[in-house]
């Protein structure tokens, strides 16, 4: 079974507080992005074990310890009878952008497992083996927009008129660790609201809506704001930080397309529409 896991991006993000157990609670919308990985699951020929091929960007660490060989193992610990399979993960989404590559690849493992073996599982058993493997998987499970909260895991519903607006992201190759992003944030309340500012029109975002890592990471890393200003100048109605990472993106208005921008060669660009 072939599956294309898809990336994800922040509208607004508040870390609002920092728990005594380490986590945090926040608030951001959720957003599917059509930049994709592949991920191929087959059973395994007889006598060998379930294992996983990597290809495309490189990943850090050792293979064993990927996210979809995690999902797989987690759903053979209930359904004991599944079968040993092979994983092919072709890797396009950036690493330590924001984008929630890895997560993603993770929650379409589980579908995937579930759709090839006729494992039944609804949507939301899906979704309570998702946040045991990462606090954003379980988003991907639906794949849909969400105002997320809590520890980003807990979902409620949200209209956005945003689908086939024109979008460009810009991946500085800059690894970002999500440890060392929230090391730099001091907790705090929203500006504004989040989903009332996103009722409004796209225009007024740039005032109303923002990420908290951009202030707490652009002081280290001057390139994010330089991408920023860039996108601004090409047109976009609103840019911003995607998530923790170093990813940073730009919607344009409806019937609008984004100027053309030269960009370093080690950056890594996806332009399209939501």
């Amino acid at each position: 079974m072939l599956v294309f896991p898809n990336a994800k991006l922040n509208l607004g993000l508040y870390v609002t507080e920092r728990r005594p157990d380490g986590f945090h609670w926040l608030e951001s919308v959720f957003l599917p992005l059509p930049w994709t990985d592949a991920l191929e699951i087959v059973p395994a020929p007889a006598g060998q074990a379930t294992s996983i091929t990597l290809s495309g960007r490189p990943i850090p660490g050792d293979p064993a310890t990927n996210l979809c060989l995690k999902a797989y193992e987690l759903l053979r610990a209930d359904y004991p009878s599944l079968p040993d399979a092979q994983l092919y993960l072709h890797k396009m989404v950036p690493i330590g952008a924001g984008l929630g590559g890895g997560s993603a690849d993770a929650a379409f493992a589980l579908k995937a497992v579930n759709d090839l073996f006729s494992l039944g599982l609804s949507l939301e058993k899906l979704e309570s083996y998702a946040r045991r493997l990462g606090s954003d998987c379980a988003f991907f499970i639906r794949n849909q927009p969400v105002l997320a909260v809590e520890r980003g895991d807990v979902f409620e519903e949200i209209e956005l008129l945003v689908a086939g607006i024109p979008c460009v992201v810009v991946y500085p190759n800059l690894h970002i660790s999500t440890a060392e992003a929230y090391g730099r944030i001091v907790p705090g309340p929203p500006t504004h609201p989040l989903r009332e500012a996103l009722a409004q029109p796209l225009e007024t975002w740039r005032d109303t809506v923002s990420n908290d890592f951009e202030q707490a990471l652009t002081p280290a890393f001057p390139v994010l704001a330089d991408i920023k200003r860039q996108l601004y100048t090409a047109g976009a109605a609103y840019a911003s930080l995607s998530g923790s990472g170093s990813a940073v993106y730009g919607l344009w208005p409806p019937g609008s397309e984004p100027a053309p921008l030269q960009w370093p060669v080690e950056f890594t660009v996806w332009q399209g529409r939501l």
